[in-house]
């Protein structure tokens, strides 16, 4: 992999990230860094569940978007972050 296409790679896992917090409505921690991650394991996660839309980095798009979101759901459901606390 080049320099320009790791680049690539991270741009388009941030925006996947991004967009997969705004789709679950919830933020992961770490900001911008969190986002490069969950953008990273949602492309790793919706690369095996599906195969469509464009190919961008490397990176099948709108799988790695769906797959943030749910990475995004899933690691909020285990922290616990969803729970509100009764007032």
């Amino acid at each position: 992999m080049t320099v320009v296409g790791f680049i690539i790679l991270l741009v388009v896992a941030f925006v996947a990230g991004a967009l997969g917090e705004a789709i679950a409505g919830r933020k992961v921690p770490g900001g911008w860094f969190g986002s490069v991650v969950a953008g990273l394991v949602g492309a790793w996660l919706g690369a095996r569940i599906m195969h469509f839309g464009p190919l961008l980095g490397g990176v099948e798009v709108i799988p790695a978007i769906i797959g943030a979101a749910l990475f995004v759901f899933f690691l909020r459901l285990v922290l616990g972050a969803g729970r509100r606390v009764p007032t």
